[in-house]
């Protein structure tokens, strides 16, 4: 148990000294030359300056030294050594004067991941029920590494479950993603009457494949995938079926569903994903269609997106 334990923790290392370097250079990044070309048809730019604030508009031209920057409200000279950075967004970003920011957790529903990948040198911390903290990075544009261990009041850190979780993009589009993975859990026995230093745990989790079509504002996600516990795997697979709409400009719809082996009928889900730019809340409710109590059962769980 003590040897999967250090391992975890290795990786968790490995994961956040990534994060630590990739947030350093993305602070130090420069605006390059391709930054100050006009934007292309149905896009726009937005422009971050050092105080913090943003203008939405078109570059029109640059001298070196400022450009000149169309907005709806007239044409503004900015100096360069004013910008932090220029991003490039779809003129449907801006609705009714507000910006619709895109949705920080594309890269799963609940508990099942989608078939979108987080970018390079993006991370995020999660937390499940506020006793499984989660953190997940993304390695390259098509790996994801993630993992943690759970948080039980009064269970000694060798009792503790653990959890790792990597997941290698297939393919990637505007339209349709997918991906392939392992959700794999270590939990130690909780009945051994020693601390649980030497004591092996059981291994069980999913090897999965998953897919994504749509867009980041309306998706659905259709997930195969089979149990295994230790080296015994399920004869037949379990089947998940999701999606997400967003409804307003802090709020989407969230449904996640199972049915797996041996189940009479399928676990679902509804609720509420909360978001803005950086942090996302998501309050849900599951069910068990052949036994169904109204609301559900409760789930919440925050992520914080780097």
């Amino acid at each position: 148990m003590m040897r999967s334990i250090k391992i975890l923790r290795l990786i968790l290392i490995l994961i956040l000294t990534g994060v630590t370097a990739g947030t350093g250079l993305a602070s130090s990044q420069e605006i390059l030359p391709e930054d100050l070309q006009p934007p292309p048809p149905e896009h726009l730019q937005i422009i971050t300056t050092l105080d913090g604030s943003r203008t939405f508009g078109r570059i029109v031209s640059h001298d070196g030294e400022s450009i000149q920057f169309a907005t709806e409200m007239g044409e503004l000279t900015i100096p360069l050594q004013r910008i932090c950075s220029i991003d490039l967004v779809p003129e449907t970003a801006l609705r009714d004067g507000k910006y619709w920011f895109p949705n920080p957790n594309v890269s799963r529903l609940y508990f099942a991941p989608t078939g979108r990948m987080l970018p390079q040198g993006e991370w995020y911390f999660a937390d499940y029920y506020f006793f499984f903290p989660t953190v997940v990075y993304g390695v390259t544009d098509r790996f994801t590494l993630g993992g943690g261990f759970s948080l039980f009041p009064g269970v000694a850190p060798g009792k503790q479950w653990w959890y790792v979780t990597p997941k290698m993009g297939i393919t990637s589009s505007d339209k349709f993603n997918s991906a392939v993975g392992v959700i794999l859990i270590g939990i130690p026995d909780w009945d051994d009457d020693t601390d649980g230093s030497s004591a092996d745990p059981s291994l069980l989790g999913v090897l999965y494949g998953v897919g994504t079509l749509g867009g980041p504002d309306a998706s659905m996600t259709f997930g195969l995938g089979y149990g295994f516990v230790d080296d015994e795997l399920a004869d037949h697979p379990t089947v998940m079926i999701g999606g997400e709409k967003r409804a307003w400009r802090r709020i989407a719809f969230v449904s996640e569903n199972w049915w797996m082996p041996e189940m009479d009928f399928p676990l679902v889900s509804y609720g509420l994903r909360f978001f803005g730019e950086k942090l996302s809340v998501d309050f849900a409710f599951f069910n068990n269609m052949g036994d169904l109590i109204f609301p559900g059962f409760p789930y919440i769980d925050f992520t914080v997106k780097f």
